[in-house]
């Protein structure tokens, strides 16, 4: 089958979509397929992938490529990127990997035409049932996969830290969240070690709200870490804590904490429940109460974290890659077939 993806934005960018797009193609090709991906991402290195990917493509390159496919593949829904299929009738798959309309916001004109969009795609794709049920048309959920020959387990680690929050230091994270439920901690006696992954513009901020809550001992901020380093550090921590104010669409980094062995507490608006499943357990978003109770109860109970660890082999089954990129390709050979 001739795959050709469309994602606006690609390695080397960082982030979810970039990540989730090319596990996909590197996937589809080891699964015995033809893939090309054309984003609008440039590069001044030379690609090396196992798929030729066309960067900020002419116009007739884009045409050609969507004569060349036996249908498109496209990461959300990008206007700019459809009108090849005006011209050349390929059947179109949408994946969904964000909101168009944000869960209780008004419906712009954008997020309409978005919508209105769905209804020509042969098939529609969402990793969450918060996204799917967004979308005004029917819609496959397959959840996201995570790069399982990054992230698992490592014996030899010392499992020896408390808290581990990965992300991007901006105020939807929910971090000033994370470090206010740590003085109501240890106004209970409790100490825990927090271990701040990341960078962003919020770092300066936190930095300060450490110092105001007299917590400087229990945090650490260590920037960005990348590929086994970052597992290793994961491997390392019992909890994991995603405190999105943000209704957050999926949640990858939640299984990337799980995969590491660690038990996850997340917010439990939007998708992040799904990628969390019975791993760990969820709080209401921005509420610090409610988050200190569940890290409290946790803390202060290792059968627990135990608990929660049972179900980690079923539940990442579900999200290898392999296994994600296998029933992506069931439903795009029953378009074609």
């Amino acid at each position: 089958m001739k795959i050709l993806i469309y994602s606006s934005v690609f390695i080397p960018r960082i982030g979810g979509i970039e990540v989730i797009m090319f596990t996909l193609a590197h996937e589809f090709v080891a699964q015995g397929h033809d893939v090309k991906l054309i984003t609008h991402t440039p590069n001044n290195k030379t690609d090396s992938f196992p798929f030729q990917v066309i960067r900020c493509p002419t116009i007739t390159q884009f045409l050609e490529l969507t004569r060349w496919c036996d249908l498109c593949l496209h990461a959300c829904v990008s206007l700019k990127a459809l009108w090849p299929l005006l011209i050349v009738k390929k059947p179109l798959v949408l994946t969904h990997h964000t909101w168009y309309q944000y869960p209780g916001s008004k419906l712009t004109w954008q997020a309409a035409l978005k919508h209105w969009v769905t209804r020509f795609a042969a098939t529609n794709i969402a990793p969450s049932q918060a996204i799917a049920a967004q979308l005004p048309v029917p819609v496959k959920v397959i959840p996201n996969s995570y790069q399982d020959d990054v992230f698992y387990e490592m014996p030899e680690v010392n499992r020896d830290q408390e808290l581990v929050f990965l992300g991007r230091l901006v105020s939807d994270k929910g971090v000033d969240l994370l470090l206010n439920s740590l003085k109501l901690l240890k106004q209970q006696g409790l100490e825990p070690n927090l271990t701040i992954i990341g960078q962003g513009p919020e770092e300066s901020n936190l930095r300060k709200q450490v110092q105001t809550l007299g917590i400087v001992e229990q945090v650490k901020f260590v920037g960005t870490q990348f590929g086994k380093a970052l597992a290793r550090l994961l491997n390392a921590h019992k909890i994991m804590i995603v405190p999105s104010l943000w209704q957050e669409p999926f949640g990858i980094v939640a299984l990337e904490g799980i995969a590491c062995g660690c038990v996850v507490v997340g917010s439990e608006q939007g998708g992040l429940k799904d990628a969390i499943g019975l791993c760990g357990l969820t709080f209401t978003n921005g509420n610090v109460e409610a988050l200190t109770q569940v890290l409290a109860e946790l803390l202060l109970n290792d059968s627990k974290l135990n608990m929660y660890r049972v179900h980690r082999e079923i539940h990442l089954a579900k999200h290898k890659a392999a296994s994600v990129a296998k029933t992506y390709l069931q439903v795009l050979e029953g378009i074609i077939q």
